[in-house]
């Protein structure tokens, strides 16, 4: 008796390797957004604000 190996893949396995594929991809771009919520960034003391003299506009035609 000989052993025949399907060769060809059928249309609904390879779309359940796809889906789990998109599922494995989601998972890890949901927990980096989630990790990098969780991280407090320090925040500046004071506003900036820079006032920008009106001399040093230049116009440009």
């Amino acid at each position: 008796m000989q052993f025949h190996r399907k060769t060809s893949n059928s249309l609904s396995s390879g779309l359940i390797r796809l889906l789990i594929k998109a599922i494995i991809i989601l998972a890890v771009i949901s927990i980096v957004i989630f990790i990098l919520d969780n991280i407090d960034l320090p925040k500046p003391n004071k506003i900036l604000q820079k006032k920008i003299p009106n001399e040093q506009f230049k116009v440009v035609k």
